[in-house]
């Protein structure tokens, strides 16, 4: 019963995740194509910075 109600919430997380990413990324390119393309440029603009910045470490 324990395992299976852990099972439940763990599946129900991920599912609640992955679908406010999915409406993340819908309302990103409601808003316009541009808009999205340099909102997804600057995220992995950023993490190339930190990457990078850490390997100098």
């Amino acid at each position: 019963m324990k395992k299976s109600f852990i099972l439940t919430s763990f599946c129900l997380a991920i599912i609640t995740i992955f679908l406010t990413s999915c409406a993340a990324v819908g309302d990103i390119f409601k808003a316009g194509l541009w808009s999205g393309i340099i909102i997804v440029g600057l995220v992995i603009a950023l993490i190339v910075f930190f990457i990078g910045r850490s390997k100098k470490l």
